[in-house]
């Protein structure tokens, strides 16, 4: 006696709506990157990926709630890519996020965007980027500092203010080579900036005429 067929698996919903989200917050992402957050609508987000407000208000039910899914997006690709396997060598660690950062244009313009809009205290992405850059300084305040009492960099600047110039730097190199890809390096320039400039304003160097 043939063994009866067991009844077809029936495929649950959460597959189906992770696909839906995913596809809702990677159009955001573009649209976040190229009009804002305050020019973008929910309705265009919708449209993009065919599907009615009422949809995608399903899985997003307001904007600031997908804004929230954006980031956390970004920041899940960012812990994806692992760990830079440079050694402890931060240079050649901050150079190599420069080139990731130029394979990931549209993350990369998407913080330029939702950084300078998130300024105003009424952003719902204010206290995200806040709290970021707050990390960003403290991190390399503890670096530059343990260079300072190694002997290593000169003690005319404080560490905190080395950290503050590199973030500044950085933020503004990525927003230069945004506007024009083609004259800028950004992994050089990053180079030339840690190895060069930071040093000499440690030593108290005066600027060259």
């Amino acid at each position: 006696m043939a063994t009866p067929k067991a009844p077809p698996r029936k495929r649950g919903p959460y597959a189906k709506t992770a696909q839906t989200r995913q596809r809702a917050v990677d159009a955001a992402i573009e649209l976040f990157s190229s009009t804002g957050f305050r020019g973008a609508t929910l309705t265009d987000v919708a449209e993009r990926i065919g599907m009615t407000l009422t949809g995608l208000q399903h899985h997003f039910p307001d904007k600031d709630s997908l804004l929230a899914a954006v980031l956390e997006e970004r920041d899940r690709r960012s812990r994806e890519e692992g760990p830079i396997e440079l050694g402890d060598e931060a240079t050649e660690r901050l150079i190599q996020i420069a080139i990731r950062n130029v394979g990931s244009p549209e993350l990369t313009e998407l913080h330029c965007v939702l950084s300078a809009e998130a300024t105003s205290a009424d952003h719902p992405a204010h206290s995200y980027f806040a709290d970021r850059y707050r990390r960003e300084r403290e991190a390399g305040t503890r670096y530059f500092q343990r260079l300072i009492d190694q002997g290593l960099l000169g003690d005319a600047v404080p560490a905190s203010s080395l950290a503050a110039m590199l973030i500044s730097m950085s933020d503004g190199l990525q927003l230069q080579w945004l506007l024009d890809r083609d004259s800028i390096d950004l992994a050089a320039e990053m180079r030339r900036f840690l190895t060069g400039v930071i040093p000499a304003i440690a030593e108290g160097a005066p600027p060259a005429d």
